[in-house]
């Protein structure tokens, strides 16, 4: 897996100030997409175990309220299987203390919890490290800037851990409509 960049100090991808990891490869190709650079799924640097201690690191000051990965597409086959580590080390390390927001074009009932899942082992596991998931690709001509943590009025600001609680789509609490 490659990523296009590391934003230690973020505060567009999710609430607080986050690290944000973009992923490099995306199939979606969305029109109008913020960061069609990072389509080429080797675009940027291979994402290494000291790229894993770099995030772990980076996440470490109490002011730091959690991770989010972006892209390219972490949902690919691919980043998925390349975010695990990932994942699975900032749980080790950090628990429930950092929360974990993901953006996919992916539908997350769909797409993920419905063909993923059952097609690769490491889909599971990675959805249950996430507490929210920025679902559904960019669409051009549903764009609004007051939308929250997203970029078109499709995408949905879903509650992961609540919606595979209760086995339906859950919109998280904190999403509101405006500025």
């Amino acid at each position: 897996m490659y990523y296009a960049d590391i934003k230690n100090y973020d505060i567009a991808n999710g609430v607080g100030v986050r690290v944000s990891l973009f992923v490099s490869g995306c199939t979606h190709h969305c029109k109008g997409c913020f960061n069609h650079e990072a389509w080429d799924f080797h675009y940027g640097k291979p994402f290494t175990e000291d790229t894993i201690n770099q995030i772990i690191e980076s996440l470490r000051p109490s002011y730091i309220r959690g991770l989010s990965l972006l892209g390219g597409e972490p949902f690919e086959p691919s980043n998925q299987e390349g975010l695990l580590p990932l994942l699975r080390k900032v749980h080790e390390v950090y628990g429930d203390t950092k929360d974990i927001w993901a953006y996919s074009g992916y539908l997350f009932d769909r797409d993920i919890c419905d063909d993923m899942m059952k097609k690769y082992s490491y889909t599971k596991e990675l959805v249950s490290y996430l507490d929210v998931l920025v679902d559904g690709k960019f669409e051009m001509n549903l764009k609004s800037p007051n939308l929250k943590f997203r970029g078109s009025s499709n995408q949905r600001v879903i509650d992961v851990k609540q919606s595979l609680k209760q086995n339906k789509i859950i919109i998280w609490e904190g999403i509101t409509e405006g500025c």
